[in-house]
């Protein structure tokens, strides 16, 4: 991404998490957390990557199908607070960023193959005394 590229994402992310956290907080029961925004070069297409806090992957991916239905609402917010930083507000496209679920996984396993290595290690000296 081009510098101007990034600034745009950098501002889209923190204008629509504030859109998210004031404005439609009643409706997104789970806490929502704006986790990425990536551009288009032409600026025309918004990805913006959240993160839900919930139980179940169901109920995610139901605050994202909400979200899905709230974007035109959002994008009319977003060129209400923006409209003096940027020629056109783009087209939004809301994901579930599911790379925090995926590092804390990698964690657990990990976690997991040291208590295997310590465990072997304990056992391997006991045999040799």
């Amino acid at each position: 991404m081009s510098i101007r590229t990034e600034r745009v994402a950098s501002l889209f992310q923190r204008e629509i998490a504030g859109i998210l956290g004031t404005e439609f907080a009643d409706q997104l029961h789970p806490m929502v957390t704006v986790t990425g925004v990536r551009v288009t070069a032409d600026l025309s297409i918004a990805y913006v990557y959240v993160s839900v806090m919930g139980d179940s992957a169901g109920q995610k991916k139901a605050v994202v199908a909400k979200l899905k239905d709230l974007t035109p609402r959002v994008r009319k917010s977003l060129g209400r607070a923006i409209r003096h930083q940027v020629k056109s507000i783009p087209e939004i496209r809301f994901f579930l960023d599911e790379s925090l679920e995926h590092a804390s996984r990698m964690d657990e396993l990990f976690g997991q193959i040291r208590q295997e290595r310590s465990g072997r290690d304990a056992s391997e000296t006991d045999t040799e005394d």
